[in-house]
């Protein structure tokens, strides 16, 4: 396998980015960009669960056109390996002004560090294992900020390792909560099944993110607690800070561009 080179990683994403953006002002091909980049003292996975261990970069990015998104959801070490790729695909199926329902899916793949034995020399080499997974996604709005719903994710995989993943997570949100001027909270208690082949657990996890209006850069955590499982070797308590800095949003400025 060659080597992963971050600093063309990071180049990559750069054209990506500009590329969208020219391509959104000279054909408005995309009817909006965004994304958020966030450096944390512990990566945290889609399942809060998984914890990488150590700091990790962030990356997740969305390109809509009408109701189909492309959301790729990209996780390093923060030395620069990869950790895992997910490519998301996603549909509104229903947009109602109480009730949503969205699909998707996605190929991914996971790394891993390995050992092994070459010439008679011990040597790390980094593994992928290679995954899809599908998701059913339901919304009802209770307020203007509040809302709870189901998330339903089934996973299958290719290699090495857990083959079936059942994730069923009931979740609620509490959205801009006033602090202070211009400052507020996003809070999202969520309670959640996790079947990985024979194995299974129930936890509890929130996210809390406290941010600025109109201003890029927010801080979230993540607190994960299992009460009951069999999955092993997770840790019974894992959290994280993270620093997020948000960009894009074509949108906004195609809205604006209309009221001129």
């Amino acid at each position: 396998m060659k080597p992963f080179h971050f600093k063309q990683f990071i180049a990559v994403l750069i054209f990506v980015v500009t590329a969208a953006n020219a391509q959104e002002e000279e054909q408005k091909f995309l009817d909006d960009f965004r994304g958020t980049a966030s450096v944390t003292h512990n990566g945290i996975s889609l399942v809060p669960s998984f914890s990488l261990g150590d700091p990790a970069l962030l990356f997740d990015l969305k390109f809509t056109k009408g109701r189909v998104s492309f959301e790729p959801d990209m996780r390093f070490a923060l030395e620069g390996k990869p950790w895992s790729f997910l490519f998301w695909f996603r549909y509104k199926a229903i947009q109602k002004e109480k009730f949503s329902l969205r699909v998707g899916a996605h190929p991914a793949l996971n790394f891993r560090t390995i050992s092994i034995m070459r010439n008679g020399v011990q040597e790390n080499i980094l593994e992928s294992r290679r995954y899809v997974a599908a998701e059913v996604v339901t919304t009802y709005k209770l307020g203007k900020n509040i809302g709870i719903g189901l998330y339903y994710l089934h996973g299958c995989g290719f290699d090495d390792g857990v083959k079936q993943t059942n994730f069923v997570v009931f979740n609620s949100y509490f959205n801009n909560i006033g602090i202070a001027k211009d400052y507020y909270l996003n809070i999202s208690p969520q309670a959640y099944y996790l079947r990985m082949d024979s194995k299974d657990g129930v936890y509890v996890v929130g996210f809390i993110t406290l941010a600025k209006k109109n201003f890029p850069l927010s801080i979230s955590s993540i607190l994960n607690k299992a009460i009951d499982t069999q999955i092993v070797p997770e840790d019974d308590f894992t959290w994280n800070i993270s620093l997020n800095y948000s960009f894009g949003s074509t949108n906004r400025k195609a809205n604006k561009k209309r009221k001129i």
